[in-house]
């Protein structure tokens, strides 16, 4: 293979990994939520949300935890802290508070606009990891497997794919520090120091990247200036937020005496590998440990590349790796991805430019795993029926009591009716929309079925063993609309077995639209 066929077999292999990225991410996609289901919104904290939450819409969790992300997108609308329903929206508001920058930018790309910011703010992290991949592809210099495997190590990590997943700070602080070390190696002080004074906007731990922008000799007049540089804007940043919300936690509950925490993730990863019945996030996790390990080993034996900025950054992380808690370790896989990514990219820089053994590389990007376990579970809600914008309206219509469960074929959904059910329509939307709702019913045997609302009965209709389409004029008013479905017929019972269902009517396909004039 020639050298110009190899680069081009390598960039084919970046556009599909690229392309598997954005494959993964479109199945958390919504016809109405957008890319919300990202931030981790969960029902628990449904109704401590902001009331821009609410008057727009965004994906809530039923069965998962919430996480981080869905602070920051709330702080995303009055980055000035000043709103009164942050507080109360919050966990803990001054330490979230810190991470000022992603909810910022997010403000300013959304123009302020209230039925934007969240959007934006949900597919920050997409767009950070995108412009990423082109970043790191350039700073690798990628000409060869071994450089291949180094670029999608970084973007498929754990790490990287957490903060995707969960729309957090994390991988946009690794940009801003990476963009800040290539400034400081094409000898820009001034912009290396205004990059990593932005990363440490978006998560306080980006600090520790001064390292690599310091020069020999290490204890100098200049080394302190740019230092002081780099802490100034966090320093003023988190003076405002004492001003305007009181003290702030400090954090130090996420560290602990060296390598107790570590210690302790490893031996439970051991115990799980053994007793949790997730097999799979077992073992994705404790290769993700792994991982870490032999890339903290490797920043060890490579102590004579010191001068490399890199090597002085996988440094600063391994040090932190070596003094964080249980706080930062538990789960599968762990904070610890995260918070550790600039150990990660450090590494597999370092690996790829002083050719260490292929065994490094690979070793220390069994993270991988766990990153794609990341995006495994993407939400489905089994209620859901149709979902669509029409006429300056967002509406939901979902199954409520009364049906047997949604079924669904390559191009038809449907569910059937004991004899009277429910549906719910949760509309977003200014004001009331006058709209048509096409639907189709089929029966075991003839009957009529009637549909009504809280105002009355609103169509009535045969119905029989073939599916018939019907079209009914209904006001989508904001907030919630039940229409019932019911019938006086009897049900059929769908087999002489022990199980069967007692069958009334299905509902097929139904779909909003506006009236034709």
């Amino acid at each position: 293979m020639t050298a110009n066929t190899r680069l081009w077999t390598l960039r084919g292999s970046a556009v599909l990994a690229v392309a598997l990225l954005l494959t993964l991410i479109a199945q958390y996609w919504h016809p109405v939520f957008g890319l919300t289901a990202l931030i981790q919104l969960d029902a628990p904290n449904d109704d401590l949300k902001i009331s821009a939450f609410r008057a727009h819409p965004v994906y809530v969790h039923r069965d998962t935890g919430g996480y981080d992300g869905l602070y920051y997108a709330q702080i995303a609308y009055d980055p000035t802290l000043r709103s009164t329903e942050l507080p109360r929206a919050m966990d803990n508001f001054s330490y979230r508070a810190r991470r000022i920058l992603p909810p910022a930018v997010a403000w300013i790309f959304s123009a302020g606009q209230p039925a934007a910011i969240v959007h934006v703010y949900s597919f920050l992290n997409v767009a950070t990891w995108l412009l990423f991949a082109a970043l790191l592809w350039r700073l690798l210099g990628i000409t060869d497997v071994r450089g291949w495997l180094a670029w999608s190590g970084v973007l498929f990590s754990a790490g990287a794919l957490s903060s995707v997943r969960l729309a957090l700070t994390d991988l946009p602080m690794l940009a801003l520090l990476t963009l800040a070390v290539i400034a400081a190696e094409r000898a820009r002080p001034r912009t290396a120091i205004a990059w990593l004074a932005s990363a440490a906007l978006a998560r306080e731990t980006a600090l520790l990247g001064a390292s690599g922008l310091i020069t020999s000799p290490w204890i100098s007049v200049k080394n302190l200036r740019t230092g002081a540089f780099v802490l100034a804007p966090l320093f003023a940043w988190l003076a405002y937020i004492r001003w305007r919300l009181g003290p702030a936690d400090s954090g130090w509950a996420n560290f602990t005496l060296p390598l107790a925490g570590y210690a302790e993730k490893f031996a439970n990863t051991l115990k799980d590998l053994i007793y949790l019945d997730d097999t799979l996030l077992a073992w994705t996790t404790f290769l993700a440990v792994v991982g870490l390990t032999a890339q903290a080993l490797f920043i060890a034996v490579s102590w004579r590349q010191y001068s490399d900025a890199w090597w002085r950054i996988g440094a600063a992380y391994a040090a932190l790796m070596a003094m964080i808690g249980t706080a930062v370790w538990e789960g599968y896989p762990g904070a610890c991805t995260r918070v550790l990514l600039p150990l990660t990219l450090a590494f597999n820089i370092l690996a790829h430019r002083t050719r260490a053994a292929l065994a490094w590389l690979i070793l220390g990007n069994l993270g991988v795993g766990a990153g794609f376990l990341v995006l495994r579970d993407f939400p489905v809600n089994t209620h859901e029926l149709f979902a669509g914008r029409i006429g300056g309206a967002s509406t939901v219509i979902q199954i409520d009591s009364g049906w047997f469960g949604a079924e669904h074929a390559r191009k038809h959904v449907w569910s059937w009716s004991s004899g009277q059910s429910q549906l719910a329509l949760h509309t977003w939307a200014d004001a009331p929309v006058n709209a048509q709702l096409n639907f189709g019913l089929r029966s075991l045997t003839p009957r009529t079925v009637i549909l009504r609302s809280a105002e009355g009965e609103l169509w009535r209709g045969q119905v029989s063993e073939k599916t018939t389409r019907f079209s009914v004029p209904i006001r989508l008013t904001p907030g919630d609309t039940r229409l019932e479905f019911s019938t006086d017929s009897p049900a059929i019972r769908e087999s002489p077995n022990a199980d069967a269902r007692d069958l009334a009517f299905a509902l097929y396909d139904p779909r909003l639209s506006v009236p034709n004039p």
